[in-house]
């Protein structure tokens, strides 16, 4: 894999040309895009496909509910043809492997490939005193643990986690789980709103598989030249 194609850009906007523009301009510079809940809820998934083309497509809606209403999602999303798609962890085992068999089932009837299904374990806006607001047993780095052991178990491809995370489930997990890492900041970037982050080189040499980098290139002046000047980086 490049330095390039382990790189997905969310797009965060509810305007459909703001994102046409922003995948057209990306195309080639870095390994796909991501769509969230912002574009997908003001376009819907027909105008988000058209919208990024024939990009790699990371659709990072986070199902989370019970098993069947999940597996029918999952289905649903593939019409976009997705090649990462995630659910939370924390819905638990039924539901996650609903999600797995889900996906592989709707991949064979389409006749597309099968996406990379993940779970999200600890957003990376949580820290500990957050998971503790919320009753979730912290730390948070265990937390991640037990859950992304749990998605394993369950039959998905890999978990969505924290920089700080990566050796520790590498470590856990094996070097065939996939680990997509969000709160990626370049050194001459803003941390925004992440609280658990580190640079881009330095995650992956921990370990990860992909990482998705926002802002830092979205809200540059110039896009192109921002991935690029990652991409050299890493």
């Amino acid at each position: 894999m490049t330095p390039k194609e382990r790189i997905f850009v969310p797009i965060d906007t509810p305007d459909i040309k703001r994102a046409a523009d922003l995948a057209r301009m990306l195309s080639g510079e870095v390994g796909g895009v991501k769509i969230g809940k912002e574009l997908f809820t003001a376009q819907g998934p027909d105008a988000v496909r058209n919208a990024i083309g024939g990009e790699p497509l990371f659709v990072d809606l986070k199902f989370h509910d019970i098993p069947n209403t999940v597996a029918g999602a999952i289905r649903a999303s593939l019409h976009m043809r997705p090649f990462m798609v995630n659910v939370h962890a924390s819905g638990g085992k039924a539901m996650m492997q609903a999600a797995a068999e889900a996906a592989r089932e709707s991949s064979e009837d389409l006749g597309v490939p099968r996406p990379l299904v993940l779970g999200v374990t600890v957003l990376t806006s949580m820290d500990d005193s957050d998971l503790a607001d919320v009753g979730q047993k912290g730390p948070a780095a265990e937390q991640v643990k037990r859950l992304a052991l749990l998605a394993q178990e369950s039959g998905l491809d890999g978990v969505v986690c924290s920089s700080r995370e990566i050796a520790l489930l590498r470590k856990a997990c094996g070097p065939d789980f996939t680990l997509v890492v969000p709160g990626i900041r370049p050194l001459w970037a803003s941390a925004d709103d992440q609280k658990r982050i580190m640079t881009p080189a330095d995650a992956i040499k921990e370990g990860a598989d992909y990482l998705v980098i926002g802002r830092p290139i979205t809200a540059a002046d110039d896009p192109v030249a921002a991935a690029r000047r990652i991409v050299a980086e890493l």
